[in-house]
């Protein structure tokens, strides 16, 4: 097989199959034998994650939804109205300094967390693209390679087509002789 992989490289790439980088070389044998190279990323297991990537996907999740939003919204509007309106001694009065540095604390913390998760995803999306391109390539390849053997096929039946007229005309030829 290794001798078809480096003709294929040749023919369908004009490359010499050592002068590929591995990417192209991994496409090239799985279309040498026959293998499928699309594979469902989707699937990829999740045992692999630390307990560090799985806090981090699950707070950027909770931290970027509405519920927390929401949530937010509702314990802040209640710290506003307890310690400004509805408490004789409110333990944070206005200007809520206290609230401010729980605030602070909060956002000090979740932005590097969602920043972990989002560095995860963009490794994901970058194994996704490098996929992407070998299934593209491959596909490419193989179109070349069908294109090339229709050109054969085609060209096969023009001598065929050719060699039934010679025959003909030659027939021809020797009846008006």
């Amino acid at each position: 097989m290794d001798e078809r992989v480096r003709d294929l490289a040749t023919k369908l790439l004009s490359a010499g199959y050592d002068d590929l980088p591995e990417r192209e070389q991994r496409v090239l044998r799985r279309i040498a034998a026959r293998a499928a190279i699309s594979r469902n990323l989707a699937e990829a297991p999740h045992a692999d994650l630390s307990f560090g990537d799985r806090v981090a996907d699950r707070v950027a999740a909770f931290g970027g939804s509405w519920s927390f939003i929401l949530l937010f919204a509702a314990i802040i509007g209640a710290w506003v109205f307890l310690n400004g309106w509805a408490l004789a001694h409110p333990a944070d009065p206005y200007p809520f300094i206290f609230l401010n540095l729980i605030l602070s604390m909060i956002a000090a913390v979740q932005a590097p967390v969602i920043m972990m998760s989002q560095n995860r995803q963009a490794k994901k999306d970058r194994e996704a693209a490098g996929h992407d391109y070998e299934v593209n390539l491959k596909a490419e390849l193989e179109i070349m390679s069908l294109h090339e053997k229709l050109d054969d096929l085609r060209q096969h039946q023009l001598e065929g087509h050719f060699k039934t007229m010679e025959d003909r005309l030659a027939a021809i030829e020797a009846r008006l002789k």
